[in-house]
């Protein structure tokens, strides 16, 4: 184990100097950066054990772990920027900075492409747009907002917050659907299971005794039979068919009319119209608060949702306020948002707390979203296991059933 000194920028601002023990510079990196800190310069210990070496400036030789670009990379890159800006970097020393210690192969040929635009003249915000697949448009305007207003690195640690509370949301819903999608692929699994292996089983050691089967049994032994004489054609069938349904929605008309669908489903189309609103509201929460106007709020939010109905509704929301009119009103004629959150909205029109609002309409949405999915699980796991012991159940009575008439032949 060797002993590398660093210099590094905390999550408060404030420069921070310290030694980490570790096997080498990367393993080192790797263990700063788990502390929420931005390291500025790290070196090894010198053979005699000097002092901490201030003035030394070392690039870090840490390689790039991935070529794609993850949320995490993104929202790691754009803490670290506001970190370094709060702290008096400059915009370009701290690109210099953080492309020594970036994970992904990708955002890294990035930042340095953004370094080389912005020593060619260009903005912070021109260089990011030049990458739109990476930067959005919120990323854009946001950052071209806090240029023009002097406040830069409040605007990113804004941006950095809606981003880490956006990952964060993503992951308590992934957590909360992952137990029921492992327990029915497990269930699955044990239902084809029985129907491929044990009913075969079965059905070969009845055709040596002189029986007539009961009417469970056969219905069983039919029904294996099918399934395991059709089944890769049922199999081609299905991802045809899920070919087709993905080529479908990815066109306008077919994804709008999916989109429709999901809304009006049974107890979960409410759940997935709270979601899309959840994104808007904190979307707007950010933009608005950052100083954005908010005819140009709407029209980011219009096209970052990524909801073809509600962006629709956005469009004609965002037509109304260009004539003049509040934005309480055409969100009430929308009929997507219900009277609570425009009279939210009203209110913080009102007296001038807009942002505040949607924070709070933000806050709502996501503790509803965390109750449905709570409850969704605890119910969904008895269902699931009560559905798979009366199936199961059943498959074990028809197979037992002819031996226990074995048995009273026998007897």
């Amino acid at each position: 184990m060797a002993r590398f000194f660093y210099i590094a920028i905390n999550k408060a601002g404030h420069k921070q100097t310290g030694s980490e023990e570790a096997s080498n510079q990367e393993e080192a990196i790797s263990r700063l950066q788990a502390k929420n800190l931005v390291i500025v310069n790290i070196f090894s210990e010198n053979k005699e054990g000097g002092g901490f070496p201030e003035e030394i400036v070392s690039k870090a030789k840490f390689k790039p772990k991935h070529y794609r670009i993850t949320t995490e990379d993104l929202t790691l890159f754009c803490r670290q920027i506001a970190t370094l800006l709060g702290a008096g970097v400059t915009i370009l020393k701290g690109l210099e900075i953080i492309a020594q210690q970036v994970s992904s192969r990708r955002l890294y040929a990035i930042i340095k492409d953004l370094q080389k635009n912005m020593e060619a003249g260009l903005s912070f915000h021109e260089a990011l747009a030049k990458h739109p697949t990476v930067f959005s448009e919120l990323w854009v305007n946001l950052i071209e907002s806090g240029e023009a207003s002097g406040n830069l690195a409040v605007v990113l640690a804004r941006l950095a917050g809606y981003l880490e509370r956006n990952a964060a949301f993503k992951k308590k819903i992934i957590s909360a659907l992952l137990y029921p999608i492992i327990l029915m692929l497990a269930g699955t699994g044990a239902l084809l299971f029985l129907t491929l292996k044990i009913i075969p089983t079965f059905t070969e050691l009845f055709k040596g005794f002189d029986i007539t089967l009961p009417f469970l049994t056969q219905l069983l032994i039919s029904t294996s039979a099918f399934i395991r004489k059709f089944l890769p054609i049922m199999i081609i069938i299905a991802f045809v068919l899920f070919w087709l349904f993905r080529k479908y929605i990815s066109t306008k008309a077919g994804r709008k009319q999916y989109e429709k669908f999901l809304f009006r489903l049974p107890v979960f189309g409410e759940f997935f119209r709270v979601l899309v609103i959840e994104r808007f509201t904190s979307e707007m929460a950010t933009l608005v608060e950052s100083g954005v106007p908010i005819l140009y709020s709407l029209e980011i939010t219009e096209h970052s949702v990524a909801n073809l109905v509600l962006s629709e509704i956005i469009s004609k929301i965002k037509e109304d306020v260009r004539q003049g009119r509040p934005l309480n009103q055409p969100l009430e004629r929308s009929g997507f948002f219900e009277p609570m959150a425009v009279q939210m909205i009203t209110i913080g029109e009102e007296i001038g707390e807009l942002s505040n609002m949607f924070k709070r309409l933000n806050a709502f949405y996501q503790e509803y979203t965390d109750t449905f999915l709570t409850r969704f699980t605890s119910m969904f796991e008895p269902i699931m296991l009560l559905f798979m012991g009366v199936v199961i159940g059943i498959m074990v009575v028809g197979m037992f059933l002819p031996i226990f008439q074995i048995a009273q032949i026998g007897g």
